[in-house]
């Protein structure tokens, strides 16, 4: 017992060495080397063949220059601020988008919500890169969104909405909504529809019971959409560089033109630090506050 005991509780930590902690001590190490016109492209890389003397060197040769080069260019401070600015607003419009689909879909009949779960799953079906490539049709100054506004009268000449930010916002939406809505509704179809019976009983009326009982008792759905939205929106590179253009200013952009243009790897392993570091924050902060909340509790 005490041997299955043992294993149940090394394997999530196995899987956790494996995929994290390995990887992140190889990008910081990385982060903390110079540039090199080498293979790899940095220095130093350690050399077991030569003993203490090698590890004594790679040691040595490891720095922190690259971080202090990112405090120094305000290029990539720019970057960090606009990518959780994008994140934020699109992380609140998927949101606003969102609940009240999964609100829907947890009022609808049951027999309905397989139907509506599978449509809300089945754009997953179809490439993200092709899904991303329709917007430019829809959004360019030709595309359908144009010519239904010029045919309906409500404009008189296209609106330059592709390589805007509107449309790294509209691309994010549509791409994370799903993410949204499951949480939401796995937590509303849970709900114990009594309660809100109770609070009308007590003089609720229909929008109160929904604000006062609804939404804070769907609140795990919520966090847990809104970081399943905010965490990849933060780093993406896809959807701003094809629909957001050149103006558009990432951190995931700029990542990618470190490793692949510059092939500056040890500043790209640094920005990619950064970027984990800021993603880390708000976890902690919300763990914490959880933590605190069962403490009140009991």
């Amino acid at each position: 017992m005490n041997l299955r005991r043992i294993f149940l509780i090394l394997v999530p930590y196995l899987w956790l060495l494996a995929l994290f902690l390995v990887p992140f001590g190889i990008v910081l190490k990385i982060a903390l080397s110079d540039i090199a016109l080498a293979i790899p492209p940095y220095a130093p890389t350690l050399d077991i063949t030569a003993g203490w003397e090698g590890i004594k060197r790679f040691f040595a040769g490891l720095d922190f220059e690259n971080f202090v080069f990112l405090t120094q260019d305000d290029l990539y401070w720019r970057a960090y601020l606009s990518s959780v600015v994008i994140a934020t607003v699109s992380t609140i419009a998927t949101l606003i988008v969102g609940y009240p689909i999964a609100y829907g879909m947890a009022c609808a009949p049951r027999h309905w919500q397989p139907m509506l779960v599978m449509l809300i799953i089945l754009p997953f079906w179809t490439s993200f890169l092709i899904r991303v490539y329709s917007w430019i049709g829809i959004l360019s100054q030709e595309g359908y969104l144009n010519q239904l506004l010029l045919w309906s009268g409500l404009i008189n000449e296209p609106l330059m909405i592709i390589n805007t930010n509107w449309a790294v916002y509209i691309g994010i939406v549509y791409t994370y909504l799903p993410f949204m809505v499951l949480p939401i509704y796995a937590t509303l179809e849970k709900l114990d529809g009594s309660l809100l019976e109770a609070a009308e009983d007590l003089g609720c009326s229909r929008s109160s019971a929904f604000w006062l009982v609804t939404v804070p008792l769907s609140r795990p759905g919520i966090i847990a959409g809104s970081f399943l939205v905010f965490i990849p929106a933060l780093g993406e590179f896809v959807i701003p560089s094809l629909l957001g253009g050149s103006k558009t200013l990432m951190i995931g952009k700029v990542l990618w033109e470190e490793f692949f243009s510059n092939r500056d790897w040890p500043v790209a392993s640094t920005v990619a630090i950064i970027l984990l570091l800021i993603l880390i924050i708000p976890i902690i902060l919300f763990q914490r506050n959880e933590q605190k909340q069962r403490e009140a509790d009991q």
